[in-house]
């Protein structure tokens, strides 16, 4: 996907206390959600345009699936096609 030019880069550092709210077996999987949710309000564009790095998935799961960081640090990639990346820094 780096092919695409970059109009735009900024590092972001997302809260996932939203995630603790749902219940223990599906906080990392809400924690996504969350990331996919503030980026795409914040770059102002649909949830459908949000690609998320695998490395992200990694970082939340890395501790299991019930104890997800509390906040990550992403840098996000705003695409000339109207694509969102969003990479570990």
């Amino acid at each position: 996907m780096a092919e695409d030019s970059v109009n735009d880069e900024m590092l972001m550092n997302i809260p996932l206390r939203k995630a603790f709210a749902s219940s223990k077996r599906r906080r990392a999987d809400t924690a996504i959600k969350v990331i996919r949710e503030n980026v795409a309000k914040f770059t102002k564009s649909d949830i459908e345009n949000v690609w998320i790095d695998s490395k992200i998935n990694e970082e939340i799961w890395k501790r299991g699936r019930f104890k997800i960081p509390t906040s990550i640090q992403v840098k996000v990639l705003k695409l000339q096609n109207e694509e969102i990346e969003v990479l570990m820094p």
